[in-house]
Formats: C-alpha cells, sequence, structure tokens
C-alpha cells in the first residue's frame, strides 16, 4: 500500500485538494497518508478535514499525524512540501523593506529581492527534509510546492540525491487559458514549454499541428477583454512572441518594464485578472487573516452540510506518485536540474520543462535552447537565482548583495548604493532567521 506524506499539512487548501486526488487513484486511496505540521492546532485541524474527505470516499485510508515528520517519513513513497517558514511578522519585511526604496511589489515569493529572502530563511529546512528522507526513504520522490520553487529546487538538487522536482500549476493553467481565447478545447492543445518556474515559454502551441500563435496574437490585437485580462502577460507576448506561464500579478515583477514607475503600476499593475487590490498591502492582509481566523474558517467547512465531491484535480502531483509506483507514465512540466536539456540557460540552475514519469524514475526531456527574445530575461534570472543559493549554502552576504543587484526590476529602480543600502537592512531584519550567515553585515 502507497504511503504519501504532505509535510505542511495545515496548509489546508493543498491539503484538502491533495487528498481528494490521492482518494481517486485506486493504487493510492487504500495506503496511509502522513500528516505533517508543527502547529499542534492546525495538525489536528487537518486530520478532521482528511477524515471527513475519507468518509465521503468510503475508503481505507489511514491517516498517520504528527509534529515531526521524522516520526512519518520512514518507508514512505512520496513526500509532497507545502510549507511556508515564518509568518507575516516575519515575511512582511520582504515587501515593505524594497517598497520603503521603491521597489514595489505584487506578491514577492518568486525571485526578485522578496523571493530571494524567502529562499534563504526555506533552503535550509528543506534541505533538513532531503537529508531525513535520504535516512528514511531514500527512494521516495519529493515533490515541492513551495515557493520560490527554483531556488529550492536548485538547492536540493544540488545538495541532495533524493528524487526531487517542483511542482506550480501555472504551465497547465496558461495552457487552458490560452486554448480558450484561440477558440479551442483546451484538452487538444499541444505544446511545449520550457524556461523558469513562472518564467518558462510556450514554445509550442498548435492544434492538430496548426500553430495557434497567428490567431492568438490577432486575438490579444484586438479583443480589448482579452487583452485586458493579463495586461502585463499580454504586452511581452506582443513584443517578444513567445508567451509566458504564471499570472501577470507575477510576471510584473520579474521585468523592468512595468513596475519601476508609479504612473506604469497604474497603467499595466492595478487592473484585470491576477491583481491584488491595494498591491503589496492585499497580500499581507489576506495572510493575516488565514493566521488569524484558521480554525473559524475551516470548521465552518466541516460543519457544512453540502455533499464532498472526491474529483480529481489538474495538479499533477498524485499522477506522478501514481506513475512513480508502477502504473504507466505521466508527463508533466516540472522543476529539474538542467543536464544541458536548455543549453543556452546555465548548467545545473533550475529548469522547468517537460519530464516523464514511470516506475522510480523521473526523466526529463530534452527542449533545445530558448529563442534569443526571450533568453536574456530568462538566464539573467537563472544566474539570479543560482548566486542567491550559493549565497545560502556558504553564509556569504556580498553573493545576497550580487543577486539582487542583478535583479532587473529591482536595477531599474535603484542605483548600486541604494541596493547595498537596501539589502542591508534586509539583512539585518532577518538576523535572527539566517544562522547559516556568520555576518550578515556587507
Amino acid at each position: 500500500m502507497a504511503k504519501i506524506v504532505l509535510i505542511g499539512a495545515g496548509g489546508f487548501g493543498w491539503t484538502r485538494q491533495l487528498v481528494k486526488d490521492i482518494l481517486t487513484y485506486p493504487q493510492l486511496k487504500d495506503g496511509t497518508i502522513g500528516l505533517v505540521d508543527i502547529h499542534e492546532g492546525r495538525l489536528a485541524m487537518a486530520v478532521k478535514l482528511c477524515e471527513k474527505l475519507i468518509a465521503a470516499a468510503g475508503t481505507k485510508t489511514k491517516l498517520a499525524p504528527a509534529t515531526e515528520r521524522r516520526e512519518v517519513l520512514k518507508g514512505a513513497d512520496a513526500v509532497i512540501v507545502t510549507i511556508l517558514c515564518g509568518n507575516t511578522n516575519i515575511w512582511q519585511h520582504d515587501i515593505l523593506i524594497p517598497k520603503k526604496y521603491g521597489v514595489d511589489t505584487n506578491i514577492g515569493d518568486t525571485r526578485g529581492p522578496s523571493g530571494i529572502f524567502r529562499a534563504l530563511r526555506t533552503i535550509p529546512t528543506m534541505l533538513g527534509i532531503c537529508k531525513d528522507m535520504e535516512e528514511l526513504c531514500p527512494h521516495a520522490v519529493m515533490l515541492n510546492y513551495t515557493n520560490p520553487m527554483a531556488m529550492l529546487c536548485h538547492a536540493m538538487q544540488r545538495e541532495s540525491h533524493i528524487a526531487v522536482t517542483g511542482l506550480c500549476h501555472s504551465v497547465q493553467g496558461t495552457a487552458h487559458m490560452l486554448g480558450e481565447w484561440s477558440g479551442v478545447k483546451p484538452a487538444e492543445v499541444d505544446y511545449v514549454c520550457a524556461g523558469l518556474n513562472h518564467l518558462s515559454w510556450f514554445l509550442k502551441l498548435e492544434h492538430n499541428g496548426k500553430d495557434l500563435y497567428p490567431k492568438l496574437r490577432k486575438v490579444v490585437s484586438t479583443d480589448k477583454e482579452i487583452y485586458n485580462k493579463e495586461l502585463v502577460r499580454n504586452e511581452m507576448f506582443l513584443a517578444l512572441g513567445y508567451y509566458v506561464t504564471e499570472s501577470s500579478g507575477h510576471n510584473s515583477e520579474y521585468n523592468p518594464w512595468f513596475r519601476k514607475r508609479p504612473e506604469l503600476i497604474e497603467k499595466y499593475c492595478t487592473h484585470g485578472t491576477g491583481w491584488n487590490p491595494g498591491k503589496y498591502a492585499y497580500i499581507l492582509e489576506g495572510y493575516r487573516d488565514k493566521e488569524e481566523n484558521w480554525e473559524e474558517q475551516q470548521q465552518a467547512w466541516l460543519d457544512s452540510t453540502e455533499p464532498v465531491v472526491i474529483e480529481r484535480s489538474h495538479e499533477y502531483a498524485t499522477s506522478i506518485i501514481n506513475a512513480w509506483m508502477g502504473d504507466g507514465f505521466f508527463k508533466f512540466n516540472g522543476n529539474v536540474a538542467n543536464t544541458g536539456l536548455i543549453p543556452n540557460l546555465p548548467a545545473g540552475c533550475c529548469v522547468e520543462l517537460p519530464v516523464l514519469t514511470s516506475h522510480n524514475r523521473l526523466e526529463p526531456i530534452y527542449t533545445g535552447p530558448l529563442p534569443p527574445q526571450v533568453m536574456p530575461l530568462t538566464a539573467n534570472h537563472a544566474y539570479s537565482e543560482m548566486m542567491a543559493v550559493e549565497a545560502c549554502l556558504t553564509g556569504d552576504p556580498e553573493l545576497v548583495y550580487q543577486s539582487i543587484v542583478n535583479d532587473p526590476l529591482t536595477a531599474a529602480v535603484l542605483s548600486l548604493a541604494e541596493i547595498r543600502e537596501m539589502v542591508a537592512e534586509m539583512l539585518e531584519q532577518n538576523r535572527e532567521h539566517l544562522p547559516q550567515f556568520k555576518s550578515v553585515k556587507l
């Protein structure tokens, strides 16, 4: 019977959906689900939520809850990670300090100064999970949903022999959206997508062997409603010729074109799908609400008399686990080490591209070089992220500064001296959360 461990089970949205997915697979549904969370109250609530799902599914699934992951990792076949290191009192400064210096981010969980500091705090925990897996379940696959995806996966793939890949729904979500815009059933869209997490590019977008890009370009150029749904990504597509994954909200942070002046933020970054009303403050307020009212919100779901529908989502994790355990093959876009898979991105960086899963195997698929018009932006972030990981592993604060110097949005707004001042303040603010740094002084 399968044993699947969810680390970060107190993130109720992920846990509910992933457990539903597990319960739809004959090979997985009657096994054991380990639930791990360091917060006892959230863990207890996660158990109740899962018990309700199991009862609705009518399966023999067993639950193994623990606040210490080592208690349940032994013999696991797969480990799914959905953690957040620190609450808003800690990570709010990733957004507020850059904002003070003029670097106005929208979400701040992937790259740039906000994402880099989140990585610095999270990488040691992720490597600790890998170390425990090497001892207790060395043949298990780790599926990571935690951001910043590329930096975390790069650190683990560099430092551990555990089979690790990172998963993000932006690829299949964007493919679905582009199919609808092009008047094609999303399931019939044939695509190849490659690059970095949240910055992958649809290198091929076809239907029955016909290129969809000419039709998509016409739709985006002439249909004002569609254009306004994804202002940033549509502008990038019209300029660069390839469509990028992840929302306009995220992508506005990754380049120098849309957030360097207030009037540009107002024009491109306050309207349409993917934006947080109130800009940076909204994400802080939203997370604080979740932190303060989680028990009431989840109890309301438990008390609801609405029927519980057990159906499979578009998330990849359980389909990968099913194939990993021997039930056929499954192809998905995952985050893996670049072993010449995208030749014009740096060797060893974490790239997002097609991967084929089979029994105990993850096989990345060669996609070739990125087109020249999208390569500079993508490669710039790849190098910056590798520097940030090196900084974390060596405890070198100067490398933190140098990785952020090369962030496009930061460089569009600040001078080198101003960036140094901002990074110094962020390092000092995070001093107690960065024990791997002997000094945080620049």
